[in-house]
């Protein structure tokens, strides 16, 4: 079985090759963004009648933290849009039996009951400071709701929470809180700084999912002969930023002051899935954060040695 996974060179991406490399039968189908420019129609076109894959994960992303997403909505919402309307088309068109669209906890209303059901899609406004991006991977889950209704293909969504894990972006300014968080306690602890500042109060809560739990989720739900269309991904259990901070501050070994700078945006003030559905079906998240943290700091290191630190 050929199996396309757009986006494979990702944090997301390398886990599920990572998983899938050990499944027996399973042919992996990949391509860099130089060789295949999801963001162009005819090219995807091209490379799915020539690869005639059986299965897709869509996987592929622009992604950023709150700085991102807000200094650059028109391209978050662009070549998400483009990503997600090119490789679901194409494979509608081009046969491709199964598709599995990957999108994010950030699709649901900023005032989402707690924790965030399925069904509180589209029942309220977006998060402002991430809405772009939301906005395309909702439409992304809708494409496949809808050729599925429509035409009878099995294409259906995976919703995770925050990720984090091996190969994280840690770009001062555009990356995720964790990855931030690591890189800036890490640099700390090696100058011999006494003191770190924070962004905002640290209360808010916030929900956190290894990579390769999401892969192992992944490769549950392309085995259910009918998955719900879209389904949410993650732990169960929350943790404060505060407490996060803190976590990763000994983790990397820095002992000095935390400076909490209110001033800061605290962005959501709780955001956890409700993952009940897919314990429901039988799979559970297995990597604690605690062990998490420690293993993606071993793997901050490597790729820091080895200059593959993405950042």
């Amino acid at each position: 079985m050929k199996l396309f996974i757009a986006g494979h060179r990702g944090m997301v991406g390398s886990a599920l090759v990572r998983r899938f490399r050990s499944e027996p039968g399973v042919s992996l189908v990949l391509r860099t963004s130089k060789e295949l420019d999801l963001t162009r129609q005819a090219d995807v076109e091209a490379f799915y009648a020539a690869e005639k894959p059986e299965m897709a994960v869509i996987a592929a992303a622009r992604v950023g933290g709150i700085h991102a997403n807000n200094t650059y909505p028109a391209e978050f919402l662009y070549e998400n849009l483009a990503i997600g309307a090119n490789t679901l088309h194409a494979a509608f068109r081009h046969g491709v039996k199964r598709v599995l669209f990957l999108g994010s906890s950030c699709i649901y209303p900023k005032q989402a009951p707690q924790p965030m059901p399925e069904d509180c899609l589209l029942t309220s406004a977006l998060e402002p400071t991430n809405e772009a991006y939301a906005i395309a991977k909702i439409v992304g889950l809708k494409l496949c709701q809808y050729y599925r209704r429509q035409y009878g293909v099995l294409f259906h969504s995976a919703m995770p929470t925050n990720l984090y894990g091996p190969g994280d972006n840690y770009h001062p300014e555009n990356s995720h809180v964790l990855p931030a968080l690591i890189r800036r306690f890490h640099e700390a602890a090696r100058a011999g700084r006494q003191e770190v500042n924070a962004w905002g109060t640290g209360s808010p809560r916030r929900e956190f999912l290894h990579v390769d739990d999401l892969a192992d989720a992944c490769a549950f739900l392309l085995r259910l002969s009918d998955p719900p269309d879209w389904i949410n991904v993650g732990t169960g259990s929350e943790i404060t930023i505060r407490e996060l901070t803190e976590l990763v501050a000994r983790t990397v070994g820095f002992a000095g002051r935390i400076n909490w700078d209110s001033s800061k945006p605290d962005g959501t003030p709780r955001k956890l899935l409700d993952v009940s559905k897919l314990a429901r079906l039988g799979w559970s998240a297995r990597i604690s954060l605690e062990q998490g943290i420690r293993e993606t700091y071993s793997s901050f290191l490597a790729e820091e040695a080895g200059g593959r630190l993405r950042s």
